[in-house]
């Protein structure tokens, strides 16, 4: 554990470092509410403009499959927060294949969508075949499970870094768990592709949030263990703290790469794409 020293001198770092951070977001990403989600994505996401769902002509924050992927790991954190709380196993084995299935099909529809991409902007590699024509429905699918396949293996990971009395029984142990969350957000990806305006608000807000919490939950773990506080905390008030060093780590890798690519593109919107 780190020194009583340290600790109170984090204290008062940490939350100050959080206001800065927070703060240098703020200015330096677009107007509105939407345009500082566009800031969020922008770190992480590519952002071309017909990869993406549109609220009439307005851009979401992230792309089809980054909007997939980001939801579904905010839906999928959600739903084991309430119903795995402090479990730290990894999910059955026999889920695996199911999981690898899952990457996999990302890995397929993303290699073949960057094929198609490279196709449309060099003019070359005619001669290799894609597999079919990429389209937002695949891309949102293949990031969906993307996205609960990560949830269902950071979450269990993290509380390994947190708890002091932790229960090792597996975040997702029985198939009616991994169909219920399978369901919600299958359900959720068919009304995202009703591209309703009253559905896309929700999911540029939600998506975003869904990177952060992430980040947020990676980086709390480098804090834990830098301040050698893993496996010490007993209760949910002693999350707090190690969740705003984690969220204001976020923030600043963040923060340092709108920065740099802004400086490298001149633009929030999608890398220019030459011709």
């Amino acid at each position: 554990m780190s020194s009583p020293l340290t600790q109170k001198i984090s204290r008062w770092f940490v939350p100050i470092a959080a206001l800065i951070a927070f703060a240098g977001w703020l200015y330096i990403a677009p107007p509105g509410v939407l345009g500082k989600l566009d800031a969020v994505g922008y770190a992480v996401c590519h952002r071309i403009d017909e990869r993406s769902f549109h609220i009439g002509e307005r851009q979401l924050p992230l792309c089809a499959r980054c909007s997939g992927t980001f939801t579904s790991a905010a839906v999928t954190l959600t739903f084991l927060a309430f119903t795995a709380r402090k479990r730290g196993g990894m999910p059955h084995k026999k889920f695996y294949i199911l999981f690898a299935l899952l990457f996999l099909a990302f890995a397929v529809d993303g290699s073949n969508s960057y094929l198609y991409l490279l196709k449309q902007v060099t003019g070359g590699l005619q001669q290799i075949p894609n597999l079919y024509t990429p389209n937002h429905t695949l891309r949102l699918l293949t990031g969906t499970g993307m996205g609960m396949t990560m949830a269902f293996f950071l979450f269990p990971a993290f509380n390994q870094s947190v708890w002091r009395d932790l229960d090792m029984a597996p975040v997702v142990d029985a198939f009616p768990r991994f169909f219920a969350i399978v369901g919600i957000l299958l359900a959720i990806d068919l009304v995202i592709l009703t591209e309703s305006p009253i559905i896309l608000y929700p999911i540029a807000i939600i998506s975003p949030l869904g990177v952060l919490a992430l980040l947020s939950l990676v980086f709390s773990i480098v804090w834990l263990m830098i301040m050698r506080q893993d496996n010490t905390l007993v209760n949910f008030r002693e999350l707090g703290f190690p969740l705003l060093a984690g969220f204001t780590l976020a923030l600043l890798m963040i923060l340092a790469i709108d920065l740099f690519r802004l400086q490298l593109t001149g633009t929030w919107g999608a890398f220019p794409l030459g011709t």
